[in-house]
């Protein structure tokens, strides 16, 4: 029996050191046919994205096999095998077929095909279960069930419903649905932007960050929490998912602030709304810029000047937040750098470390700002900037410093580091490809029935034609469809749905009405009863859900008002910036800081006076964040600059002018 056992043992250890080599082998091969393509672009995009597919799901597949069998859970590598193995069968078989699939048989199929088109669908839902869990699975089977049975769906969402031959060619056989505009969209720009951010992970940048995190906590005052935002932040705008980026950093950096003294609760609050804010911020904005300019058919790097002022605004009254709830918990805010790292960088590290990572970052601005260069293309050079600086500079740093250790073993160092890097980019892409072909045959489908125009219907109806309640129900619409989503996937959803109906029947410019969706949608990590990110980071911090949430809310209450504000000050949300845009942003931002001084500071003071204070000081940021006139926001300004300064005067024991010194 003992035999037995540890034969059983002996086996699984080699098949999980084979399959571990296989998903390093696979991503390899998975990027350099990502990249192959992005510097040949010698097959049509639509073929491209079918290889695609099958690509990245045969790294996903051998990477999900080897977790589950090291988990000890076979039956789930039993099932994920045949559905991943399906779905790059069919890869293989529509990119040997292609010809005769997309263009000779456009509108019909043979019936092999459909039946292959029905294992699809059945695996696509299986992985999208296995990824995203019950929500998202009734969001993709509830529009093929809408589909198909549409004509019993009630008053304005009725529609003739589909034949299931119809169905089966607008998801499949076509090419179209999974394997349509968006997931071509993701192969093309987004793909090669994720292998950057895993070259990011292999060589430590993010390390890096970390460490000038740290640095910072000695001279800033909530310096822990401070760290928290930056980190969570920075590689969520990278990483696309709140609810994994959440996973993720929260992993040290929430134990670093109940470290620090901070209450449990408000260390997983921080650390939630860190993760989901990160999502909006420029340049990736969680891939959902690049979507968002292929929708609008303008420049990335358009869409990434508009929203450098709402992100301005985001980042800004977050940190004041957090540095308000950090000196009000008493803790002592100070990180022991001694517990994440051997030694301090010498000056001369830290000018090596900057030449290699801001060289890649420079060759981005330039071939994106100034060059003018495709997404594709600039994304292509970046990549091989950052190959060349990771693996060079270390090298030549170890003959300057003419170290211990040979540049050769630093040579060879740095490609495990590449290879590493490599992989991590594939694995971290793997999840959001599969839910974005699962969202681009919802897409279809909602195209065919004609969702987005009933959805519009109702949405007028609702609001009775009053731009505030159409926004507010847009928002609600919004938050309902970003619940479990990565970023990506959730603007999708709102831009198609919602974006189309502010736009023509209330006149909001495009751009305005994408972010104001865009913005609203991601409030889904944090919105109660499910807010995901705040799940994730109370489970890590061993606190109360609810108070998480409500510590979260707490925290980015102006980010719950910065959509309505968008629509009411699109000056804020240009393509162009300017004077107007900086001045509309700039009293929205003294809005949004009246919210958190009005929410978070520790006033010391009676309860009842604290009270009606917060009260009116959060009622009056909600008025000059979203009120147009730049008088009116302005000359609430001024009382909450009085507000403060009064405030001061009272704490450090002055006497107010005008009053005789009465007990405040």
């Amino acid at each position: 029996m003992s035999s037995n056992t540890e034969q059983q043992s002996s086996f699984v250890t080699s098949a999980l050191r084979g399959l571990d080599l296989s998903v390093t082998v696979s991503a390899i091969v998975f990027w350099l046919i990502v990249l192959g393509w992005a510097y040949t672009q010698d097959m049509s995009r639509v073929k491209y994205g079918v290889i695609f597919v099958g690509a990245i799901l045969s790294v996903y597949a051998l990477d999900q096999t080897r977790q589950a069998l090291e988990e000890g859970d076979r039956t789930d590598a039993a099932v994920l095998l045949p559905a991943a193995v399906i779905l790059i069968s069919a890869s293989v078989y529509f990119t040997m077929n292609f010809t005769q699939v997309y263009v000779m048989q456009q509108g019909y199929a043979l019936e092999h095909e459909y039946m292959l088109a029905r294992i699809i669908i059945l695996s696509i839902l299986y992985l999208t279960w296995r990824e995203f869990g019950n929500l998202f699975l009734g969001l993709v089977g509830g529009a093929i069930i809408y589909g198909v049975y549409g004509n019993y769906a009630p008053g304005i969402l009725n529609h003739g419903g589909m034949t299931e031959l119809t169905l089966l060619q607008s998801l499949v056989t076509d090419l179209y649905g999974f394997y349509g505009s968006l997931t071509q969209l993701t192969a093309a720009w987004i793909a090669p932007f994720l292998l950057y951010a895993g070259l990011l992970f292999g060589y430590g940048a993010f390390d890096l960050i970390l460490r000038v995190a740290i640095q910072s906590g000695k001279y800033i005052e909530s310096g822990v929490a401070q760290t928290a935002v930056l980190a969570s932040a920075v590689i969520g705008s990278i990483n696309g998912s709140y609810t994994a980026n959440a996973a993720m950093t929260g992993s040290f950096t929430i134990p670093t602030m109940k470290d620090s003294g901070m209450a449990p609760h408000r260390a997983a609050g921080i650390e939630a709304v860190a993760s989901t804010s990160g999502q909006v911020l420029p340049p990736v904005m969680g891939a959902s810029a690049f979507v968002m300019a292929s929708y609008l058919q303008v420049a990335y790097l358009d869409i990434v000047t508009a929203g450098l002022i709402p992100a301005a605004i985001l980042v800004a009254c977050i940190g004041i937040a957090v540095h308000y709830v950090a000196i009000s918990d008493s803790s002592s805010q100070e990180m022991d750098f001694s517990e994440f790292f051997d030694d301090e960088l010498s000056t001369k590290q830290k000018l090596f470390e900057t030449v290699r990572f801001g060289i890649p970052f420079l060759v981005l601005i330039y071939l994106l700002g100034v060059a003018q260069f495709t997404v594709m293309t600039s994304a292509l050079w970046t990549i091989v900037s950052m190959v060349i600086c990771g693996v060079t500079v270390p090298v030549i740093q170890r003959l300057v410093d003419r170290s211990d250790t040979s540049p050769t073993t630093e040579f060879v160092d740095q490609l495990r580091n590449t290879v590493r890097g490599f992989r991590r980019g594939a694995i971290i892409l793997a999840p959001i490809a599969i839910i974005l072909v699962a969202v681009n045959g919802v897409i279809d489908i909602f195209s065919v029935t004609g969702v987005p125009n009933k959805i519009a219907l109702l949405l007028i109806d609702l609001s009775g034609g009053v731009l505030l309640f159409a926004v507010l129900l847009a928002m609600l619409v919004a938050i309902l469809m970003g619940v479990g989503m990565p970023t990506v996937a959730a603007y999708v959803i709102v831009a198609i749905l919602i974006a189309p109906t502010l736009v023509a029947d209330f006149g909001i410019p495009d751009i305005t009405a994408h972010y104001t969706v865009f913005y609203a949608a991601i409030l889904a990590g944090i919105t109660p009863p499910v807010a995901t990110a705040a799940v994730v980071t109370a489970g890590i911090a061993g606190a109360n859900f609810w108070r998480v949430c409500g510590a979260a809310i707490k925290i980015s209450a102006p980010l719950f008002i910065l959509p309505i504000a968008f629509v009411y000050n699109p000056a804020m949300i240009s393509m162009d910036l300017t004077i107007g845009g900086l001045v509309a942003g700039t009293l929205v931002l003294m809005g949004g800081i009246m919210m958190i001084y009005g929410l978070n500071y520790p006033f010391e003071m009676r309860a009842g006076r604290r009270i009606l204070l917060r009260l009116f000081m959060t009622a009056m940021g909600v008025f000059v964040m979203v009120y147009p006139g730049q008088l009116v926001k302005l000359a609430g300004t001024l009382v909450f600059l009085g507000i403060f300064v009064a405030e001061k005067m009272v704490t450090s024991g002055k006497r107010l002018p005008f009053t005789k010194g009465v007990d405040q």
